[in-house]
């Protein structure tokens, strides 16, 4: 099928083609005729499937009747749960809207910037706001946007949302708005928060679902080194020196392991760059600019601060931290191998993250090699406390939410009649 086969009018079939687009993808084709035919939307789709152009395209056509928006109001309403993907989004309205019949005013809103900016943005007005949710709380709190007005809500990677704490100011956001409006949620996965969310808030929705495994593509080449978790660092130096990779970007764990990893490799002489969510909105953008214009090879990032990173000719994606989830090992390793290049995806699995890998493995149906590097192999002897360790690592999905945890509280005292 082709982008006009759904319907969608001349100006946005010249902006698809003007992008390069030559069809659909499958959450395009599965999602832009309900958006189209007014319905909600329940979808799970990776990042990297096209569902921006999914929700964004449908809203567009719908909008080319809608009267421009009044002061201080919004007609459409995207969330998403990081200030890069607020952007990415928005710039998306952006390059979609190109030829729309009227001037189409839209905004990401995002902290770590001055607010004033955005709440003068705000005063003639906006038909599209992109927004993450503590700066939209921000803004509404101040009476610098209304969100009476809104007639179409997308929740953009609600698991990241839910997340990163936004579950509270969720609720305070959707207090804010109009009771019938058009709802669309995408997500990766679906936790428990997930799932009440959509029994919250979704009306009689269509339900898409993208199979996980077909979006990490062939031409895609998946590595696991074996090596002990105290030579990591200087495994990542040797691979480094040796690969001369144009790019690599390295995942790890938590905002404290990307400083560290950035010191030991700074000590070696080798530049990298930090993305994580400590970081000022300023130094996040400086850091994306330095890599994708070359001036810095290596970008260490969590999977918060990096998700909505869209970076061409990527050669290489390193696990030095496998991720919690096997859908997060899906969307890490598909920012590497797009669009019909060849790419590699590296992970180094230590004695503690073994059974982990291997769940991964079941999970996405694919048996990845084993191997070690000469100089670096992993110890035969599996640590003592690997041996006694009881159950492994939480996979994401499986603990309750903060809103799960005080229901169950307030159940509680219910039952008890006290806090204990």
């Amino acid at each position: 099928m082709s982008f006009t086969s759904l319907g969608l009018s001349d100006f946005l079939i010249q902006a698809v083609n003007d992008l390069g687009y030559e069809q659909p993808t499958p959450i395009q084709l599965k999602a832009i005729p309900p958006i189209l035919d007014g319905r909600d939307l329940l979808a799970a789709a990776e990042t990297g499937s096209g569902k921006t152009a999914g929700f964004v395209l449908p809203i567009l056509e719908k909008m080319q009747d809608a009267l421009p928006a009044r002061s201080n109001h919004a007609n459409i309403l995207i969330l998403v749960p990081t200030r890069e993907l607020a952007v990415q989004v928005e710039e998306a309205v952006q390059q979609y809207s190109k030829q729309f019949p009227r001037k189409l005013k839209s905004l990401a809103v995002y902290g770590g910037v001055s607010i004033n900016l955005q709440m003068q943005a705000m005063r003639g007005g906006c038909d599209i706001v992109v927004a993450t949710p503590g700066r939209l709380i921000d803004l509404f709190k101040r009476n610098a946007i209304d969100l009476r007005a809104i007639h179409t809500l997308v929740l953009d990677e609600a698991d990241r949302m839910l997340d990163l704490g936004f579950a509270d100011e969720l609720d305070d956001i959707l207090d804010e708005l109009p009771e019938r409006r058009q709802n669309l949620l995408f997500s990766a996965t679906f936790p428990q928060g997930v799932r009440s969310l959509t029994q919250e808030i979704l009306v009689n929705p269509v339900e898409i679902e993208i199979k996980q495994e077909a979006s990490i593509p062939e031409q895609l080449e998946q590595r696991a080194i074996e090596v002990d978790r105290h030579n990591r660092t200087m495994l990542l130096k040797h691979l480094i020196t040796t690969e001369k990779w144009s790019r690599v970007l390295i995942f790890v764990a938590s905002k404290r392991t990307v400083n560290n990893v950035i010191l030991k490799l700074s000590r070696a002489d080798i530049n990298a760059q930090a993305m994580h969510g400590d970081l000022t909105q300023s130094e996040r953008s400086s850091a994306l600019a330095d890599f994708k214009s070359g001036r810095c090879k290596i970008l260490v990032a969590t999977d918060l601060a990096a998700r909505g990173i869209d970076i061409p000719h990527m050669p290489c994606v390193l696990n030095y931290d496998l991720p919690r989830s096997p859908a997060d090992y899906v969307h890490r390793i598909g920012r590497t191998g797009r669009a019909g290049e060849v790419g590699l995806a590296l992970s180094f699995v230590d004695h503690e993250s073994d059974s982990h890998f291997k769940l991964i493995e079941k999970r996405i149906k694919q048996t990845v090699t084993r191997e070690q590097i000469e100089g670096f192999e992993r110890d035969t002897i599996v640590p003592l406390e690997v041996r006694e360790k009881k159950g492994q690592a939480p996979v994401k999905g499986k603990r309750k939410s903060k809103k799960d945890k005080l229901r169950a509280a307030e159940a509680a005292k219910k039952i008890w009649g006290t806090d204990k």
